[in-house]
């Protein structure tokens, strides 16, 4: 399936979870939100979250700071 991450193009495989998106963009244990079309995914769901075709998603990484 096509959908976009971050404005680049992406396949993932049907069924495809947040958790497994993450895994693949080797960002596991990082600080990172997840916005699929638009509504943040809670961290919490990453595992049952599937996209679908033509998803636009944002990885945003966390930085810390003073």
């Amino acid at each position: 399936m096509q959908i976009t991450v971050n404005g680049k193009p992406a396949v993932l495989p049907e069924s495809s979870t947040a958790q497994e998106l993450i895994q693949r963009l080797e960002l596991s244990g990082k600080r990172i939100a997840l916005e699929v079309n638009g509504t943040i995914v809670p961290r919490s769901t990453y595992h049952s979250h599937q996209f679908h075709e033509g998803d636009h998603v944002e990885v945003v990484h966390a930085i810390g700071g003073g």
